[in-house]
């Protein structure tokens, strides 16, 4: 899942414009909102668009899983893994 990681810290820096930040300065656990990495409501609408879009997920923004996921990176991570297990697993039924 480290990949996956490196790979949802690259989107976050590519889809938000983060110009003075390189993935490998993101933390896995480090909030992504408030005090940590500073992002507000738009990012995480541009993140969640973003997230869609790479991993092909259907995210609701009123499911409170969905919305606890955005914490930080190792949340996010186990979002897309469980997402992307459970939609294989569909197609391949």
């Amino acid at each position: 899942m480290s990949e996956l990681k490196l790979q949802i810290k690259q989107l976050i820096v590519d889809a938000l414009n983060l110009e003075d930040l390189r993935p490998e300065d993101i933390g896995d656990d480090q909030a992504l909102f408030d005090d940590g990495l500073g992002l507000d409501s738009i990012d995480a609408l541009e993140l969640g668009v973003a997230l869609r879009k790479k991993y092909l997920l259907k995210l609701d923004a009123g499911d409170a899983s969905v919305r606890a996921a955005f914490r930080c990176v190792n949340t996010l991570a186990e979002l897309v893994h469980a997402r992307r297990t459970d939609s294989e697993r569909t197609a391949n039924e």
